[in-house]
């Protein structure tokens, strides 16, 4: 069952978009590719027309987690049927360190390895299957070096990928100690694989001038261009990097696409013919990061009531062997530990840990996630404790006016939940429901129902400062056609749609007078990733910025021809209208371009007000907050394990939404994923480092039958963004993934009920069934030692998450 609540956008001049122009702005306007997608048109990089004499890419990879290379022997593979070229890192002519922003990642390993999967060397082969067969012929001596696996050895050896990073508000430590209640717990948090249904891939062409054009499936043109210009020792005006779309990416392609396109560049360069680089499934899990695991903590003060007084929270993400964009994730991890809570006087502290496994990488929410979990954990804990609902206990806590202020120092501004969390739990009927699965669980030893209901504040803008910037690039033909050029990149999450309404708004014109191209780094420069939920408030706004400079000049235009003010020139129905004179919006275009006006434009946004100082832990990171709440109801098999989500209500806050239908679909997905993450996706590696869940047989994704069958999605209504985004719009790309929480909250709650709601059961992430019945037999446990206590003494459990 889905409900979609239409938003009331207003136009760029601020009255409502005409009715007579389709497709503007607030419509349920469908996918640009989507039926290229359903038809299966839609072109992806293996779909691509294969130019005469192309080869094919593979490369060699290390056997060991930890060691130094003692000898490599490379004879098989050169000789193998097929193979063209075979290179090592002696063979780069430029740079061989790829980090995106710190040093560390090796294009292909040297002397060291340091996880089992990193590349040695690069094959090119007439064939996939030929270049894959010949990289496994090769003779390597390894000499063994410590290794470290979790995050947990690392934390003990002090070994990290970047240092440690501390957020401090007020006096913890004394709150702490003079709290009227404190609780301690722990929680590990699982990694996640993006699985993408399109792998990594691109393809690599020569050009004539020693450069290359490079299609790829990456989050981040100018990245690839970049690194591919300094690993082939070129000026960076000398690649060309595109991207028409991606079949997912959750930011799976933020970094991790680039490596690809340089060994594939390494081999065009070498070769003088194109290269194909396309991972097969296995290669692509083995040997691209995943979702940070994290280790966490906490110690809470609270008042009698749960109210927070303080805390200290650490927060330890296993990173992998290289930095790679673990400086912030962490940072986000950290930012978003309170989720939507006034922690008091807080202590946050992020470790990024080294560890001997691949080097984790972007994934939907940038550790915003992990953070949470640590506070929502403990709500639970505190409620337990208290022996009141978890629901009443986070109502208590939101931030709120006179405690609005984080423990990084940004004020929460806009203050939505609260009314979201009522409308929601009337909605869901929470309390009707509360009772009723109270007595469900008192009547059936077996079968146990859990219900909860957590919100998500979730920050929006990269915590980069620089990266929050886009650009656009517009153009008008004379029969009144708009062709649209941004650095957003389109995975699926229909960036491109949001960005062509935005454009057909801007001119009152409909939709299908608009197309957006692929995004190449030859027509927009310097682009950020397509991540951080940012597409649409960056390039939207950017796209916006470029019209507003073609109507400055069409409104001038008209006003000089037909005889009135400016003022009384407006764009509505697919016309121009010049006091009582209208005409039809081809006809004035061309009329404009016979007048020798420029049709075309460049456009530019940098996100206003934000700012954050490291060295003291405060600033304002993010322009605004995205909001939302998930109400998750679960029933367990106490002698398996096994559960259903049987029902998921969200209310979700979009501001004026840009696309209710595209909106709906983000929340949904996201949210399938979170759960998915937090219940059946788990990462396993055995004690020497390799990845053992490597493919779909061992690495189970939600399927459509874990989805919940009832399943009802609103978007808050009259709630536009107080900041000046892209026509009062919030963004929705990653805020739904943490509204999976309350499905693990929920678990804890059915199994809680064994106990009668008087003990926190532990349960770490992913929630897979062993690790439910582990909490069932736990809680079991503490029921039969308070049982068999004397008489009279306290059955409030302790928290262990």
């Amino acid at each position: 069952m889905r409900k979609l609540i239409d938003t009331n956008p207003q136009s760029v001049a601020g009255a409502k978009p005409a009715a007579g122009a389709r497709g503007l702005v607030g419509s349920r306007a469908e996918h640009d590719s989507a039926w290229k997608h359903v038809r299966g048109q839609a072109r992806y990089i293996d779909d691509l027309p294969e130019p005469d004499g192309m080869l094919h890419a593979a490369v060699g990879q290390s056997a060991q987690a930890h060691a130094r290379i003692k000898s490599m022997d490379l004879s098989a593979v050169r000789t193998y049927p097929g193979v063209v070229a075979v290179l090592t890192v002696k063979d780069v002519p430029g740079h061989t360190d790829i980090g995106p922003v710190f040093p560390g990642d090796p294009v292909l390993a040297d002397d060291i390895v340091e996880h089992i999967g990193q590349p040695l060397f690069a094959v090119a082969a007439t064939s996939h299957r030929a270049a894959r067969q010949a990289a496994r012929l090769a003779k390597v001596e390894y000499e063994p070096l410590e290794k470290f696996l979790t995050a947990e050895q690392a934390l003990e050896a002090q070994s990290f990928v970047r240092p440690m990073h501390q957020q401090l508000s007020g006096e913890p430590d004394k709150v702490l100690k003079e709290a009227p209640h404190r609780l301690q717990g722990q929680l590990y948090v699982g990694g996640q694989e993006h699985f993408y249904l399109e792998g990594q891939a691109c393809l690599v062409e020569p050009t004539e001038d020693a450069g290359v054009h490079v299609h790829t499936s990456s989050q981040h043109p100018t990245e690839v261009q970049k690194l591919v210009a300094e690993v082939l020792d070129l000026p960076i005006h000398e690649v060309q990097v595109e991207v028409r779309r991606m079949g997912g990416g959750f930011g799976g392609k933020e970094t991790q696409a680039a490596p690809l396109a340089c060994i594939a560049a390494l081999l065009a360069r070498h070769t003088g013919r194109a290269i194909k680089y396309r991972m097969a499934r296995q290669d692509d899990m083995v040997q691209t990061g995943k979702r940070h695991d994290f280790f966490t903590t906490y110690d809470i003060a609270f008042d009698d009531d749960g109210i927070l007084q303080g805390a200290d929270i650490m927060v330890a993400g296993r990173c992998g062997f290289s930095p790679d964009l673990s400086d912030a994730i962490v940072d986000r991890a950290m930012f978003h530990s309170d989720n939507a809570y006034s922690l008091g006087d807080a202590r946050v502290t992020g470790h990024r840990c080294k560890t001997h496994t691949v080097s984790n990488t972007a994934y939907r929410g940038f550790g915003g996630p992990q953070g949470m979990m640590v506070i929502e954990c403990a709500m639970d804990d505190i409620a337990r404790h208290r022996g009141l609902d978890p629901l009443d206990l986070r109502k208590r806590n939101l931030y709120r006016p006179g405690r609005d202020t984080t423990h990084y120092g940004q004020v929460v501004e806009q203050h939505v939940l609260a009314d979201l969390i009522e409308q929601l739990e009337a909605s869901s009927d929470y309390r009707n429901r509360r009772v009723e699965i109270a007595e469900f669980n008192r009547d059936n030893p077996v079968l146990k129902r859990g219900l909860a209901l957590t919100p998500v504040k979730f920050g929006i803008s990269f915590t980069a400062q620089h990266l929050n910037q886009a650009g656009a690039l517009v153009h008008i033909y004379t029969d009144g056609s708009i062709l649209i050029n941004h650095g957003g990149t389109e995975m699926g999450q229909g960036l491109y749609i949001k960005v062509a309404q935005v454009v057909a708004s801007a001119f009152q014109v409909d939709l299908d007078k608009i197309k957006v191209s692929s995004t190449r780094t030859d027509k927009v420069p310097n682009t950020s990733p397509t991540a951080a939920s940012s597409g649409s408030d960056l390039n939207g706004m950017a796209a916006l910025d470029a019209c507003e400079k073609i109507k400055a000049r069409l409104v001038e235009f008209a006003a000089e021809t037909y005889g009135v003010s400016t003022d009384e020139v407006r764009f509505a129905d697919n016309q121009v209208i010049a006091g009582d004179k209208s005409v039809d919006w081809a006809e004035f275009v061309q009329s404009a371009y016979m007048a020798r006006i420029s049709l075309s434009s460049s456009g530019f946004y940098s996100t206003p007000k934000i700012h954050y100082d490291r060295a003291t832990g405060k600033g304002r990171p993010f322009y605004y907050y995205a909001n939302g709440a998930a109400c998750a109801e679960v029933v367990l098999d106490t002698l398996t394990g096994e559960y259903r989500c049987t029902r998921v209500d969200i209310l979700h806050d979009v501001g004026d939404s840009l696309n209710p239908a595209i909106d709906i679909g983000q929340i949904e997905g996201g949210f399938v994923q979170g759960m998915g993450w937090l219940t059946t996706e788990e990462l396993v590696f055995n004690d020497d480092g390799r990845l053992l869940s490597n493919g779909p047989a061992t690495y189970k994704i939600p399927a459509v039958s874990d989805a919940p069958p009832v399943f009802n999605v609103q978007l808050l209504k009259d709630s536009p963004n107080r900041e000046a985004t892209v026509f009062r719009s919030k963004a929705v790309g990653e805020p739904p993934f943490m509204l999976g929480m309350s499905v693990w909250s929920a678990l804890r709650d059915a199994v809680a009920s064994i106990a009668d709601y008087r003990y926190s059961p532990p349960l770490d992430t992913p929630a897979t069934p062993e690790r439910v019945l582990n909490a069932v037999t736990a809680t079991r446990q503490w029921v039969k030692e308070k049982d068999t206590a004397a008489a009279g003494a306290p059955a409030t459990g302790e928290p262990v998450c």
